[in-house]
């Protein structure tokens, strides 16, 4: 399948390393920025073409679109994509309300068309290997989990920070999917919310190059502490952070009535994954998968070889948008001060064999 990339920004080459260099079946043939300045280093870096995002949406060539633009982007681009007729591919989140993200699977649905959207980390070695041990029973029935992501934000590294405190940024809607896809791909998906949010400072001051002490307004919570129950019955405590300097917590734990799981960075692909049965002591779990490095693009590749196979893809849009409204309803649930139940449901993604993917 024939790749176009609109959105050369930071994440850009993570996407096309891997694109362009691992899945033969794949061809990246251009990438596009309403910046042409930096769709010209991206193209000139990987051997592509560097067009305007209206030129690379008129291609009839192009069979999919991977979506690396900002959150706010996300929807409206990615309804283009679909009404152009191509495939689309987003980077997290699927959009910023619920409303366009419900739209936007609706309209993949109508029109034929595949719909994919990040993280496709749960796609690697390390969460792989946690999925199979909880199929397995290796931890016996699942009774609890907990997910915590706990950092100071962005603005001391990332070249232009804005949108993380902008609507569609904070640390649940950039990092939650991560954790909450992770989940679900663990445990099945979510029936209902329960959460509470702070914000520590409402100005933020950039410490990183080239808008070094620019001080940017905070315009969403930057704390979130919750609790999701999952259609099993499983509740799992999930804590969002913005305003911690430093923690010891786990990224996720599975709690089951014979052991616990440690399972490793949901931003990750690889582990380590760290098992403890009942009061023995914790040991490393092997990884047996190829999928162990940051394979940025695993998504695109899997949505690709599933579309020739006629089989649902995993990373999918009505998994993304099943996590979103878990998101959003985060936020509903600490405004109203109440339990947010849920109204979409997702399959649960299969498990994903990546030795037989890799040959």
């Amino acid at each position: 399948m024939t790749i176009g990339i609109i959105g050369c920004g930071n994440i850009s080459a993570a996407y096309l390393k891997r694109l362009t260099e691992d899945f033969s079946f794949l061809e990246v043939t251009a990438c596009a920025d309403l910046a042409m300045n930096r769709a010209r280093s991206r193209a000139e870096e990987y051997g592509i073409a560097a067009v305007a995002p209206d030129e690379l949406l008129a291609d009839p060539e192009t069979e999919l679109i991977l979506n690396l633009t900002p959150p706010a982007a996300h929807a409206p681009l990615c309804r283009r994509i679909l009404e152009s007729g191509r495939h689309a591919y987003v980077e997290k989140p699927l959009a910023t309300a619920l409303e366009d993200g419900r739209e936007l699977v609706a309209l993949a649905s109508r029109r034929g068309l595949r719909l994919g959207c990040a993280p496709d980390t749960f796609l690697g070695g390390g969460c792989q290997t946690c999925r199979s041990l909880i199929d397995r029973g290796a931890v016996g029935k699942v009774a609890g989990a907990a997910a915590f992501m706990l950092c100071p934000g962005h603005e001391s590294w990332h070249p232009s920070p804005e949108f993380y405190y902008q609507v569609g940024g904070g640390p649940l809607f950039d990092m939650g999917p991560y954790y909450l896809t992770a989940l679900v791909s663990l445990l099945g998906p979510a029936k209902a919310v329960t959460a509470m949010t702070s914000r520590a400072f409402e100005t933020r001051t950039i410490g990183s190059e080239p808008k070094r002490g620019t001080v940017m307004h905070v315009e969403v919570p930057t704390h979130y502490a919750g609790t999701v129950e999952f259609e099993g019955g499983v509740l799992a405590t999930v804590v969002m952070s913005f305003d911690t300097w430093s923690g010891e917590l786990p990224f996720i734990e599975i709690y089951g009535t014979e052991g616990t799981l440690s399972v490793p960075n949901p931003n990750i692909f690889g582990g380590p994954v760290r098992l403890r049965r009942g009061r023995g002591e914790w040991e490393e779990i092997p990884i047996d998968s190829p999928f162990v490095e940051n394979y940025r693009g695993l998504g695109v590749a899997e949505l690709v070889d599933a579309a020739a196979s006629n089989r649902p893809h995993r990373a999918s849009g009505e998994l993304a948008c099943h996590v979103l409204e878990i998101m959003t309803s985060f936020g509903l649930s600490a405004e109203r001060r109440a339990f947010v139940e849920l109204e979409s449901s997702c399959p649960r993604p299969e498990p994903f064999d990546g030795r037989s993917f890799a040959s």
